[in-house]
């Protein structure tokens, strides 16, 4: 897989968890850059583990399904892209709290990478190396919490959701062109 393509994965992947670092900076009574630094490096080693878990994952099955791995991989990407583009569509609004306490921590880093689990395990199937694009995954994570952190403390209300559905589409049509990789 080419780095524009990894790019675009580290990217939408990050979608969720920017979102809720943006929440995560709007309830910070005051900016300070460890809450943000915090923030990322949950978010940013969370994503770049999970990839790797999904992959090995994938590995020890991959002979089982190597006939149909492609459509694996299509559906997981659509599946975990379509759920993102309803999640940023629902009227739902987030819930947000000032905390950011290892538990809470803990909790939000899960659950904002599991999609990435997902990502490792097509991967594991097209038969990608994961080290490479698992760095990615966590630095552009990173990154993207961080700033989403600092972001929300200054304006976050204005791009939560927009975020979240543009990485929705991005990881379906990523799955479509593994699709027509595959098929054509």
């Amino acid at each position: 897989m080419e780095f524009p393509s990894i790019l675009l994965i580290a990217l939408s992947l990050s979608a969720d968890a920017f979102a809720v670092a943006v929440s995560k900076g709007l309830a910070a009574k005051k900016l300070r850059v460890r809450d943000a630094l915090k923030v990322g490096l949950f978010f940013g080693a969370f994503q770049a583990v999970m990839p790797v878990l999904g992959w090995f994952l994938g590995g020890s099955v991959r002979d089982l399904i190597s006939g149909f791995d492609h459509w694996i991989a299509f559906l997981l990407l659509l599946y975990v892209g379509q759920k993102m583009m309803r999640e940023s569509l629902t009227k739902e609004e987030r819930k947000s709290s000032e905390s950011l306490s290892l538990s809470v921590m803990l909790l939000l880093s899960v659950a904002t990478s599991i999609d990435a689990f997902a990502v490792g395990l097509s991967l594991s199937f097209l038969r990608t190396p994961i080290m490479y694009p698992a760095i990615l995954i966590g630095a552009v994570t990173f990154t993207v919490s961080t700033a989403g952190f600092i972001i929300g403390r200054k304006t976050g209300h204005l791009i939560d959701k927009k975020t979240e559905l543009a990485g929705g589409i991005i990881l379906i049509l990523i799955g479509l062109k593994i699709l027509a990789e595959h098929l054509l």
